[in-house]
């Protein structure tokens, strides 16, 4: 057996492959963009060729950057952007592009799913509520309005299942890609006859689902030739990328939270069952590991509201980190601290793209209160990343009520933030532990998921060797009240608003 586990990390911009020894220890990663496609008003798509034409070069980039041979690659694995629709032919071949996790065209069709079990009775099978953001919400819109592409198809797979059909020949998908559907009957773990006869979808399109440690095949002559890997090699299935996360984060054992801070940003735990919130508010993915569950709540604009605020009012701050050749989050950071907890009473709603969880209102935006005469920037700054935290607090606050929750990994580049991530710690008043690898972690659960696979590791807690606590960052208990107290506020804020994101929701559609 090899030595080295080869991951890749299909995202939403590009795929990056990276290697790990059977230690832990990055090697070498390699990264290969491919575009995202929007041919409408609320259509996002992605050409499965592009993806896999990045997972031959930057296979090949890897092994050629590191000098490993391939004859060393013990596995593959995958983690990858979940939530989407690839319809293929018997052959494999591609029908279409991929409708990927961010379109939502079809809200016609969730109302639909809707009205066909209600939104209460579909949120308890799948443990999520019926969107059109998933799977089948998108299988439907196809068989709408491209019924020869829904009649010729054999199969609806995800990214990772398509590259995992390259290069085996196999088509299977895992447990965690399934619970990204709609159509996953979660606590079973088998696709839900229920939901697959009330939504009228054509059972033989779903793919035979495994754990994310099943070994899909090996690979074959053709994709050895066109990666460069040996032929034969294992290729485990791997799981989305939430899931993948997770692992990579260190939370393999019950109750265990971590947080990822990028565009988007979520809180999620490890949990022996689905955490099914009365008001639905939270939703539900299965683990790499079978026997887990990643009770989660995902808010849309986290980094997307610092990058918002640093492109429209830190234009000065950009030219000063240029000339001194360093981040402009930087200097924004310091001006941040200028202002004390509560940023003087100035309150920001971090709803720039509508709201998932907590919010589910695709109405809301974003809004700064509380400015007054004395109002000055670093107040401003200094409430752009309060907001987030505040807004992220409610999803903790949900997770909580089942689970106790002591401390919460941070990853993903926001977590390269020390003072943004002090203010999350006052917030919370919880300890935040910043492992060595931040923006790594999605790749290290597929590498570890690989490692289990193939029995190289005993289970997933070999994490814990791999992932290393670079640093514990403690809350401070003197803004503890402030922080409640603005809490409360942010939360009065938002419902008092509902009116008005509402009227400023129907003005737009217009």
């Amino acid at each position: 057996m090899g030595q080295y586990i080869l991951a890749h990390d299909l995202g939403t911009s590009g795929n990056k492959a990276t290697l790990y020894d059977f230690n832990g220890t990055l090697m070498g990663s390699t990264v290969c963009a491919y575009p995202t496609l929007y041919p409408h008003d609320k259509w996002v798509e992605q050409n499965p060729n592009d993806w896999w034409n990045a997972v031959c070069e930057s296979t090949k980039l890897l092994l050629e950057q590191t000098k490993i041979p391939n004859t060393a690659i013990a596995c593959v694995s995958f983690s990858a952007q979940m939530m989407g629709c690839l319809l293929i032919d018997k052959n494999g071949d591609p029908l279409r592009n991929m409708i990927i996790w961010a379109d939502t065209r079809s809200g016609a069709q969730e109302k639909r799913m809707i009205d066909a079990v209600g939104i209460e009775r579909g949120y308890r099978i799948t443990g999520h509520r019926l969107s059109a953001s998933y799977s089948a919400a998108k299988l439907l819109w196809v068989k709408d309005n491209e019924p020869e592409v829904y009649q010729k198809a054999d199969k609806m797979i995800h990214a990772k299942d398509y590259i995992t059909f390259r290069l085996t020949g196999k088509v299977v998908s895992d447990y965690s890609d399934a619970s990204s559907t709609n159509l996953l009957d979660i606590e079973k773990k088998e696709w839900s006859q229920e939901l697959i006869r009330a939504f009228e979808i054509r059972e033989d399109l779903l793919p035979e689902v495994y754990p994310s440690t099943h070994i899909a095949g090996g690979i074959t002559a053709e994709a050895a030739n066109l990666t460069g890997l040996l032929e034969g090699t294992p290729v485990v299935i791997g799981g989305g990328d939430g899931s993948c996360a997770c692992v990579g984060a260190g939370v393999v054992e019950e109750g265990t939270a971590y947080n990822v801070i990028g565009s988007s940003s979520w809180i999620s735990l490890a949990s022996r069952t689905p955490l099914f919130d009365p008001a639905m508010r939270t939703f539900n993915w299965v683990h790499l590991d079978p026997e887990l569950y990643t009770p989660c709540g995902t808010m849309q604009a986290a980094g997307y509201s610092y990058s918002w605020y640093r492109d429209v009012f830190c234009k000065d701050e950009f030219a000063r980190a240029k000339e001194q050749g360093i981040s402009p989050y930087r200097l924004i950071d310091n001006e941040a601290m200028l202002s004390p907890p509560g940023a003087n009473g100035v309150l920001y709603l971090p709803y720039l793209l509508g709201e998932r969880s907590p919010r589910w209102n695709i109405d809301a935006r974003g809004a700064f209160l509380g400015m007054g005469i004395s109002t000055n920037k670093a107040d401003i700054t200094r409430s752009v990343l309060e907001g987030v935290g505040y807004n992220l607090k409610v999803i903790l606050d949900i997770l909580q009520d089942q689970y106790p929750i002591d401390e919460v990994t941070v990853i993903g580049g926001g977590a390269k933030g020390r003072i943004w991530l002090q203010i999350l710690s006052d917030i919370w008043q919880k300890p935040l532990v910043v492992p060595q690898y931040l923006e790594e972690a999605t790749s290290m659960g597929a590498a570890v998921c690989g490692g289990v696979g193939i029995g190289a590791f005993p289970d997933f807690k070999v994490i814990h060797k791999f992932s290393k606590m670079a640093e514990k960052i403690s809350p401070n208990p003197q803004n503890a009240e402030m922080y409640q107290k603005m809490y409360a506020i942010f939360n009065q804020a938002y419902e008092g608003l509902l009116e008005t994101y509402q009227a400023l929701g129907a003005l737009s559609a217009h």
